[in-house]
């Protein structure tokens, strides 16, 4: 290999290597993570969804905070913009993403408890069905601005 093309290759190198840059930090701290599912109410029903998320969803989810496996857990409500639009926002916080290694064999305990056998909540879910949408789900992890 000629002098030249050995120059060419160690700039090609350098040029590809990652630059280390004088730590600036984030201008953020991670924070909790959030699980959050966006559902419309059928029309007129949003106080029978309520209800019935009283009775199950929240006790379910008051055991889960009492043997830590969520930090809290908030309904927002809000008008609609559209026809697929969501009109609530049912989040549940967990500590960090590793919160939901192994999640739903410790949720199903609580389950079970709450709700009965897996026929129970079927007909509990096929219930909530008429009243309610799910329009998505999505996970994220919140960013505490310094």
């Amino acid at each position: 290999m000629s002098p030249r093309s050995i120059h060419v290759v160690a700039l090609a190198i350098l040029a590809l290597a990652p630059v280390a840059l004088p730590a600036q930090g984030r201008p953020y701290t991670e924070g909790s993570v959030w699980d959050i599912t966006m559902v419309r109410t059928t029309d007129g029903m949003t106080d029978d969804y309520l209800r019935s998320l009283g009775t199950t969803w929240r006790r379910t989810l008051d055991e889960a905070k009492k043997q830590g496996l969520v930090l809290s857990y908030r309904v927002l409500a809000t008008g609609t913009s559209g026809p697929d639009d969501w009109d609530l926002l049912l989040m549940v916080e967990y500590k960090n993403w590793a919160a939901f290694d192994g999640l739903a064999d410790k949720m199903d305990p609580i389950q079970r408890k709450v709700i009965g056998t897996e026929d129970q909540t079927r007909e509990l879910m096929t219930k909530r069905l008429v009243v309610r949408h799910i329009l998505g789900d999505k996970t994220g992890q919140e960013l505490l601005l310094k």
